[in-house]
């Protein structure tokens, strides 16, 4: 019940109470008169909330906790009767505790029947993993917005989240680290002269020769042979000591933000666990290793391993994210970059 509803309601019973205490006819007009008005507003809230179908378009790739653009499409079943004053609005699951996705509610002044409308939201998942049922509000106070009737429809269909690929303090140095050691192993002696070409606007001064500059009358600058980019190697160990599932998550996000940021920039990365495998960009795509991070679950309890992997080429960059650090130094890890738990 409304505000609105709350002092129709007093009214009611005020004019009720008055009907019956003086025996006036005219005040039982009234009454029922104010009695028809509210069950009439029940009837037309029902109806304009009847034969409602709701569906939710989301992007292939979202990330938790980032805000994601969508559509939402309604369509009204009725075939002569159209829905007034309908807001939809996200709910949370008491079952499993799950916030709602939907960060703000929508409004649709008319949907007429056999009629379809669509809206853009944003939505907001709040973990990584399958996300498998969303619940939704449609609520109305039409007619005279004395009541607000709802109905709760639940959208079961399964969505992979990746994990958050937010900047982190610790995550930004690590990946500034990474980059900036790569661009220094590009910039280094095995880098071989391959010609002179004019010019361009992100060419670097240090590159300019000046003798053919002064031969041709127009900016020329050396252009060099590149040894083969060795990959960035990431490599995250699942086992983790129990109560080490917050640090777990840290690791796994950690993953995904430099893996996302490092491809972006150019940079070719070969991310390992003990159960997967992948270099970017010659076995697949980065988003495949996001799906394995958004899926990926620890295991908890396992002290000591029987096969450790060892690491790939000598001369690459390698950061290792394990609780088990010295276990992986006997392997050969030594110089690899280790984000290890607190302890």
């Amino acid at each position: 019940m409304t505000r609105g509803g709350a002092l129709f309601a007093l009214a009611l019973a005020l004019t009720g109470a008055g009907a019956f205490l003086s025996g006036n006819n005219l005040l039982y007009l009234v009454f029922s008169a104010m009695v028809a008005l509210l069950l009439v507003s029940g009837f037309l809230s029902r109806l304009v909330l009847a034969g409602l179908e709701l569906e939710l378009l989301l992007p292939e790739h979202v990330s938790a906790r980032a805000l994601s653009p969508a559509r939402v499409r309604i369509r009204n079943l009725k075939h002569l009767t159209p829905s007034f004053s309908i807001e939809l609005s996200g709910r949370r699951d008491a079952v499993t505790n799950t916030p709602s996705i939907m960060t703000e509610p929508v409004y649709f002044p008319l949907i007429p029947g056999r009629a379809t409308i669509e809206a853009s939201i944003h939505v907001t998942f709040p973990w990584r993993g399958r996300h498998r049922e969303n619940l939704f509000v449609l609520s109305t106070r039409f007619p005279f917005g004395f009541l607000r009737k709802t109905t709760m429809v639940a959208l079961r269909r399964e969505t992979i989240v990746y994990p958050s690929l937010e900047p982190e303090a610790e995550a930004e140095l690590l990946l500034e680290d990474i980059a900036g050691e790569v661009e220094t192993q590009l910039r280094g002696a095995g880098l071989d002269f391959y010609r002179i070409r004019p010019y361009e606007t992100t060419d670097s001064a240090r590159l300019v020769d000046w003798k053919s500059t002064a031969h041709t009358g127009s900016l020329q600058v050396r252009e060099f042979s590149r040894d083969q980019q060795r990959p960035v190697e990431i490599y995250l160990d699942r086992r983790i000591p129990p109560g080490a599932g917050p640090w777990f998550e840290r690791a796994v996000e950690q993953c995904a933000f430099l893996v996302w940021h490092l491809t972006d920039r150019g940079i070719e990365v070969w991310f390992r666990t003990d159960r997967f495998s992948l270099a970017i960009p010659d076995d697949g795509e980065v988003y495949a290793v996001l799906r394995y991070l958004a899926l990926v679950e620890p295991v908890v309890g396992v002290e000591t391993a029987t096969d450790l992997e060892t690491p790939g080429d000598a001369g690459g960059i390698r950061i290792l994210f394990s609780a088990h650090p010295d276990e992986f130094n006997e392997a050969g890890w030594q110089a690899a970059c280790t984000v290890a738990p607190e302890r």
